[in-house]
């Protein structure tokens, strides 16, 4: 189910997959072509029968993809198929956010953390926010995996590290900084700022070349 050198790219894009036949699922569609994949996300349907192929053969020529089938089968390539515990640290507004969003597909925050008094005891989303020196001892107990970073960037790291000690290898980091992490330890980036401002640079309404 995990083929050697899959790029990023793929990886990154099963999700949308999924999300779309989620939607199909929900409104009784049964089955679903390449081409129809690609019109509805604007992606080239040989990509995403290129995309597909890398993990087995789930389509039928003149038919399509069974949508329950390619539902099942993308769950069990991103190890969804088993429920993904996710701690959280950083309860301000973006953090709250997060923990107020109904995530689905087996993923779920189950903790969360902050150094600041006032907000320690307090209940998001009916999670009491602990206190940070309760990390380690949490994360063993209820088997989480992931963490989310939310906190400024001058805190980051030393969260990232706590993250590390404390047996977690995968961290999705809201804070505008590049964490700095032991192999097998991995790190995707949520950068806001930087990509409203790069934005910015197709705003220009002349076509100029």
């Amino acid at each position: 189910m995990k083929p050697d050198k899959i790029s990023e790219a793929v990886v990154r894009r099963l999700p949308v997959y999924l999300r779309y036949l989620n939607e199909l699922s929900s409104t009784d569609i049964l089955t679903v072509s390449s081409q129809e994949l690609g019109r509805k996300l604007d992606l080239n349907p040989a990509q995403i029968r290129k995309d597909l192929a890398y993990f087995g053969d789930f389509g039928r020529k003149g038919v399509g993809y069974n949508v329950i089938y390619l539902i099942e089968k993308i769950r069990q390539i991103l190890q969804l198929d088993e429920p993904r515990h996710v701690a959280l640290v950083g309860t301000g507004n973006l953090g709250r956010a997060l923990c107020n969003y109904n995530m689905k597909e087996n993923v779920k925050i189950v903790a969360v953390f902050d150094s600041d008094p006032s907000k320690i005891g307090t209940t998001m989303n009916r999670l009491i926010v602990q206190p940070m020196d309760e990390l380690e001892q949490t994360v063993r107990e209820k088997e989480i995996s992931i963490g989310i970073i939310t906190v400024p960037a001058s805190e980051a790291q030393k969260v990232a590290d706590r993250f590390v000690t404390a047996g977690i290898r995968g961290i999705l980091n809201f804070a505008p900084t590049v964490l700095r992490t032991p192999d097998g330890v991995r790190i995707h980036h949520t950068d806001f700022t930087a990509d409203l401002l790069s934005l910015a640079y197709y705003m220009d309404s002349d076509d100029e070349t």
